[in-house]
């Protein structure tokens, strides 16, 4: 398929995919995907929960930032002919505790069209209920959340059942790049990926990976301007506690609005925020 691409053909030619995405996407697993993507033809958006940028993470190195396309409010999933979701160690947890991500995810089931996730990419699958009964793969260290989800959890490169595939993470994206778009051309994954033919999930891990063990304990110091950025956080953090406490000890009072509707009206909807 890859070779396909290369030479020319556009087997996505005319399909639109949606890849659903907010800060802390592992960075590896939105670009490729997409780029293979719009190389084989497709129009691919990315959509998030607030327009402007997205950061991008390698593991726990803040990287290069992606352009939001449109907002979930602003997106119509019947313009689609697919769904990414990438991973990422932040990304699936802010995009799970979103109800419009959520609905947004499940229109994708409701209708039968194509949905693709890797590495915690599948934690919002969860969170939206779509597991029960499904086969997958993901980061290891979703196993056991899956399984309570209603999933089969499989330790394999790359996984589909019906209209959903999935891999463990970027050590997979070979296969995964392949699959998808076979997926969202609308062609048969057989002949090239079989399907598993285990009925129970896989073990759960005695370790968690090397690599990424190796990775944290060796990082190097935080640079004075991670310090700055961790100290503003936590001011931030603080104050909203602050103002928040306020506004709800206001409110119990009876004197009216809140400190969000004073500075901003009573029309605005509250959304989540994102760092």
């Amino acid at each position: 398929m890859l070779s396909n691409i290369l030479h020319g053909r556009r087997p996505l030619a005319g399909r639109r995919i949606a890849v659903l995405a907010v800060d802390g996407f592992e960075l590896v697993e939105l670009v490729v995907p997409a780029n293979a993507m719009r190389l084989a033809g497709a129009t691919v958006d990315v959509i998030s929960i607030h327009p402007g940028r997205i950061r991008g993470m390698n593991l726990h190195e803040p990287a290069m930032r992606v352009g939001v396309d449109l907002t979930l409010d602003q997106a119509n999933p019947n313009d689609y002919d697919g769904l990414l979701i990438p991973g990422g160690f932040v990304n699936p947890d802010l995009l799970r505790q979103s109800a419009a991500a959520r609905a947004f995810v499940r229109s994708y089931a409701q209708t039968g069209k194509p949905i693709a996730s890797l590495c915690h990419g599948p934690w919002v699958l969860a969170s939206a209920g779509l597991l029960k009964g499904r086969r997958l793969t993901s980061w290891p260290g979703l196993r056991d959340d899956l399984i309570n989800a209603g999933a089969t959890w499989l330790n394999e490169p790359l996984v589909h059942d019906g209209n959903l595939v999935t891999s463990r993470g970027p050590q997979d994206l070979k296969p995964f790049v392949t699959a998808i778009i076979r997926m969202f051309a609308g062609q048969d994954l057989e002949p090239e990926f079989p399907p598993s033919r285990a009925t129970e999930s896989a073990p759960q891990p005695q370790e968690p990976p090397r690599l990424v063990v190796d990775v944290m304990r060796w990082m190097p110091k935080p640079s004075v301007r991670t310090l700055l950025g961790v100290a503003a956080v936590a001011a931030g953090i603080s104050l909203y506690r602050r103002s928040h406490g306020t506004s709800s000890s206001k409110r119990s009072r009876g004197d009216g609005h809140s400190r969000r509707s004073r500075l901003f009206g009573d029309s605005v909807t509250p959304h989540m925020g994102c760092t």
